[in-house]
């Protein structure tokens, strides 16, 4: 790789991590629910990225957001496949104490329907729950989510109809319980 072309891909890297690296870290962040975690997808995002535009394929990348979400739930894709979870006793043995109280400040009410929202979201069927992360959490476009999901727009309009559809059902049901 020449120098010019070094300094142009570091120069489209650091516009593109300023640009995009805090819409990235939500995405992730809201795909882990772990702070570090979605701190390490977000960094891990840009490293492969920068691999992958050193590479006489990176020519082909044509809209480098779009590419960055693929690479970011690539990453949590591969995170859940190597996640294994521990019990309640391990946790305890590796401090984590949740008392009474500490459990009772983070239920506030004023948080319950955000909650149940995000819960609601959590069930849908993945195809649902991204299209309705990309368009109402992160704004794209339906060409950009098509784009990324390499779906055409009339099918993410779709499901995005839908989803929305199904998590308007889910929340009216929990607010009958």
């Amino acid at each position: 790789m020449t120098d010019r072309r070094k300094n142009n891909l570091r120069d489209l890297l650091e516009k593109t991590y300023e640009e995009h690296s805090d819409a990235i870290f939500r995405y992730c962040f809201y795909h882990t629910s772990n702070r570090e975690k979605a701190l390490d997808i977000t960094q891990d995002t840009y490293v492969k990225t920068w691999e992958y535009l050193a590479t006489e394929k990176g020519a082909e990348v044509k809209n480098i957001r779009a590419f960055l979400y693929k690479v970011a739930r690539n990453l949590i894709i591969d995170g859940r496949r190597k996640k294994t979870s521990g019990s309640l006793d391990e946790m305890r043995e590796s401090g984590f104490d949740l008392t009474r109280e500490e459990n009772e400040i983070h239920i506030r009410e004023d948080q319950f329907e955000a909650k149940k929202a995000v819960e609601a979201i959590q069930n849908l069927d993945s195809k649902y729950k991204d299209v309705i992360y990309m368009r109402y959490i992160e704004d794209m476009t339906v060409k950009e989510i098509a784009k990324q999901l390499r779906k055409n727009e009339n099918t993410v309009s779709v499901r995005i109809h839908r989803g929305m559809e199904k998590l308007k059902s889910m929340l009216e049901e929990l607010d009958e319980e």
